[in-house]
């Protein structure tokens, strides 16, 4: 017997009783989204691994560690480990956002090689907004009202919470870094090897520390909020006033960062306790340079990306109400000459007048009792039998799968009536 292939450690497979949550997920953001005017735009899987260098930065994790990069010929290319630089690069080399607004959304898989773990894969998958042509306060606002709405369609609002930043122009972040590194150099001892890397290379990234002694430290440290710039500044008390204005709740975290080099003001995070150590569901903040930073015309920026595994988890954990759809509506038996054809006739009769219901047809031999136990277990809720004499007599019987109304004889010209009538 041959040996079995499984899956690559960290990409997983999603079952047929999986999916319909994901789904009904992806269907409640492309609802929110769709109620806010935003169109989708789609792009490859693979990019010229220079996109990511450029617009995510050589020394952050993803670009140093996690991407996926490869040579085809002479080019060096890298599954996409995420939307922002490809939509921007899309965005640039198809003149969407010259001289003009675009409020733009992508979903797909994304790819990092790091160490799996409940809830985060190798192979993952990001729903993403991002918004050109904007530089007002008011834009931040409507991604994080949007997010506020999507979260109560996903019955998950009261297990979420804000944490919002502004991290300021570029000159103000590197005035920041430079007395950063003057405080953590005296505490070099409490850190690891990685986190002293990072003191060298990107030390902002020490802000969001797991280490718990150097966390205590860190609320000594020096604040980003108080080497603001005055336009940052500004920028970031009018969304407050905004956010406070239409009720959404936040809690201002000054060591709120985000991991990626082209971010710049404003930064936020939707984070959970709900599946365990706290956990970010929904991340994303302002590139106002990253446009001109990849060769287009000047333009401001802002977008978020939200893990749909993170997303499933969390609805799975906290709601209990999740209107999952059947997987069948109605089974279609049949059995004896001539029921064949005319099964596969009034199955697709049924679909054509009827599109939104899911049909099933038996399409194997077996006994009517083996054709019932198999309509029982699909959880359809109608039958549709046929028999010789059924065929013969132009008429379907119609059986209540889940009891409560005894089966009907209908006259098959009347049929899609009596069906449509039960749903």
């Amino acid at each position: 017997m041959a040996k079995t292939i499984q899956a690559i450690r960290g990409m997983n497979d999603c079952a047929p009783t999986e999916s319909p949550l994901w789904q009904w997920i992806e269907a409640q953001v492309r609802q929110v989204l769709a109620s806010y005017s935003y169109s989708e735009v789609r792009m490859p899987l693979v990019e010229n691994t220079a996109l990511f260098t450029r617009a995510i930065g050589e020394v952050t994790d993803v670009v140093s560690k996690e991407m996926y990069t490869f040579w085809d010929n002479e080019e060096q290319l890298t599954l996409r480990p995420e939307g922002t630089a490809g939509c921007v690069r899309a965005a640039i080399e198809h003149g969407w956002i010259y001289n003009n607004e675009q409020r733009l959304w992508y979903m797909g898989p994304m790819f990092r090689h790091e160490r799996p773990q409940k809830g985060r894969y190798r192979q993952f998958h990001q729903a993403g907004v991002e918004v050109f042509g904007i530089a007002n306060p008011e834009i931040d606002a409507e991604l994080i009202i949007l997010t506020a709405r999507l979260w109560k369609m996903l019955g998950i609002e009261k297990h979420v919470s804000l944490q919002l930043n502004s991290i300021g122009s570029l000159e103000a972040r590197a005035n920041y870094r430079t007395a950063l590194v003057a405080f953590l150099q005296n505490h070099q001892g409490l850190m690891s090897e990685e986190e002293k890397e990072r003191l060298v290379k990107n030390p902002l990234r020490i802000l969001d520390t797991k280490n718990p002694e150097l966390q205590k430290v860190l609320d000594d440290a020096p604040k980003l909020l108080d080497y603001l710039d005055d336009e940052s500044r500004e920028h970031f008390a009018q969304l407050c006033s905004l956010l406070d204005a239409i009720g959404i709740q936040y809690e201002i975290n000054s060591k709120l960062v985000r991991g990626l080099d082209y971010y710049n003001k404003t930064v936020f995070e939707w984070v959970t306790t709900a599946l365990g150590a706290q956990g970010t569901v929904c991340g994303g903040g302002r590139y106002d340079g990253l446009v001109e930073q990849l060769g287009g015309h000047a333009s401001p920026g802002i977008g978020f990306a939200m893990g749909l595994e993170r997303l499933v988890l969390l609805v799975q954990e906290v709601n209990q109400n999740i209107p999952v759809e059947r997987a069948v509506d109605i089974y279609l038996v049949y059995q004896g000459e001539g029921t064949t054809l005319a099964a596969f006739q009034l199955a697709e009769k049924v679909r054509s007048a009827l599109p939104h219901l899911r049909v099933m047809l038996h399409a194997s031999s077996g006994s009517f009792k083996k054709q019932f136990k198999r309509a029982d277990k699909s959880g359809a809720a109608l039958a549709l039998v046929l028999g010789e004499s059924e065929v013969q007599n132009n008429q379907v019987v119609v059986k209540h799968l889940h009891g409560g109304v005894d089966q009907q004889v209908v006259d098959a010209t009347q049929v899609i009536d009596y069906i449509q009538a039960q749903f």
